[in-house]
């Protein structure tokens, strides 16, 4: 599954090479790239830290994104919905 993910991002980023694109939204993929890889190790050290508590979020899509675009608001609102509502 991973390397089917890996394989059709790579695949867009070369059609944007071929393709001729801005520069701009190149740089807007590869930093919102950069956002989201950020965002899995916060979780994952969340995860690591948080199981002393007893919380856990989960890494997925969803949690990604909101950590990444929001970063440490992000595991923070995660945080408390996990521990309050869940």
């Amino acid at each position: 599954m991973s390397y089917a993910i890996i394989g059709i991002l790579l695949a867009a980023v070369l059609v944007l090479l071929i393709s001729g694109t801005s520069g701009k939204l190149f740089g807007l993929i590869l930093k919102s790239s950069v956002r989201i890889i950020i965002g899995v190790f916060l979780l994952f050290l969340f995860n690591v830290v948080g199981a002393l508590a007893g919380l856990h979020i989960p890494i997925n899509a969803a949690t990604t994104v909101m950590v990444g675009l929001l970063g440490i608001p992000g595991l923070a609102s995660l945080a408390a919905i996990q521990y309050f509502l869940l």
